[in-house]
């Protein structure tokens, strides 16, 4: 049986497993850390993309979770399933960049409201706040729980079985 990854991401001819890559991560072949990075980016991306609601920030958290995921490849059960944990690490970095997102907004539309009028016409980062975008947002945050959310995310969007979304939640 060959070690490393370096040789193609193969083992007697077939491809690795991702506990095989995950093992192989562990003992510090990067080549094999990549190659899990990049059979789940798409996947990381659409978690964290139905996290966050913005394209940008899910990708900045799918990045996130990857690199969180190496620097835990210790605490990694050997055994247990690899893409649930993953998604786990990148579902959180996404939950962390949306709440931080909503306290940025919340802290700009305060700060908007708590200027003294004088009559001018609001910036358009304020008309933006306070328009559309603000209802949108409100009724959607009002139509899903966190809980819901995860949920149909984890089942729909990042497909994991019913067992895989209990070892996430």
């Amino acid at each position: 049986m060959a070690h490393g990854c370096t040789g193609g991401n193969e083992v007697e001819g077939r491809p690795l497993t991702d506990a095989e890559l995950i093992e192989e991560a562990r003992r510090g072949d990067v080549a094999a850390y990549e190659e899990l990075v990049r059979r789940y980016e798409e996947l990381a991306f659409r978690t964290a993309y139905l996290v966050c609601g913005d394209a940008d920030d899910a990708r900045d958290a799918a990045q996130e979770g990857f690199v969180r995921a190496y620097g835990a490849l210790n605490r990694f059960r050997a055994g247990a399933e690899p893409r649930p944990w993953l998604l786990r690490i990148v579902a959180n970095a996404a939950r962390n960049r949306r709440r931080a997102a909503g306290r940025r907004a919340g802290l700009a539309l305060r700060s908007a409201q708590d200027r003294p009028s004088d009559g001018a016409a609001p910036s358009p980062e304020v008309a933006v706040l306070a328009g559309e975008q603000r209802a949108e947002l409100l009724a959607a945050i009002n139509r899903l729980g966190d809980d819901d959310r995860r949920i149909i995310t984890l089942r729909w969007f990042a497909d994991l079985s019913e067992r895989e979304m209990a070892t996430v939640l």
